[in-house]
């Protein structure tokens, strides 16, 4: 597997859109995982700055993973305009209940913020599952909020990854190798069909 089969995709529109992106290739029959350890966790959490004060743990891996499965199974219902999956709701209303992460905001020159300067700030998770429960939390936001409406699938069947296209204008997902090979997947079609002319 290449590096860039493992690289994170932070360009979905949403944390929690990227934490879908974290399994890739999902539709085909070599789906790719992107946070398949604990190490791997903790960079995506990183690169979110969702940072928890406690260590990540392998059990913290299946817990994401599993957090992922009926955030996509709403979030596609919701793309494709299919009846949302009782189970999945359910699930998701699950995860939230055990896993409450209450508001605690800091100012950035506050000690425990380890940052300078006076901007807000949320303090850290204490646990991975309290960083995940922020980005569920942001899921049903925007799933059930008029966000909901800018949500999108790649069409390519090997990518078929969500997104957020707030301007309504993006065919494919930001990944520059889905547009391509879409775009010249159109081209031969085209040809095709003004040689048959």
């Amino acid at each position: 597997m290449s590096d860039d089969d493992l690289a994170f995709r932070l360009d979905c529109g949403a944390t929690w859109l990227n934490l879908l992106a974290t399994q890739g290739r999902l539709p085909t029959a070599t789906p790719v995982e992107r946070i398949a350890t604990a190490e791997r966790l903790a960079r995506w959490l990183a690169l979110h700055e969702l940072t928890p004060v406690k260590p990540v743990t392998e059990d913290d891996v299946r817990l994401a993973q599993g957090l992922r499965k009926p955030i996509r199974a709403i979030a596609w219902a919701q793309v494709t305009h299919q009846y949302v999956p009782g189970a999945a709701m359910r699930e998701l209303a699950r995860f939230l209940r055990e896993h409450d992460d209450p508001i605690r905001l800091l100012h950035g020159d506050d000690e425990e913020s380890g940052e300078d300067g006076g901007r807000m700030l949320r303090a850290a998770p204490p646990t991975t599952a309290a960083a995940l429960a922020r980005v569920a939390r942001q899921a049903v936001d925007h799933l059930t909020g008029p966000e909901r409406l800018t949500l999108r699938t790649c069409p390519e069947q090997d990518c078929l990854g969500l997104f957020s296209d707030p301007t309504g204008r993006r065919r494919w997902c930001p990944s520059p190798a889905c547009a391509s090979r879409g775009r010249v997947r159109a081209l031969r079609a085209r040809r095709a069909a003004d040689s048959v002319k």
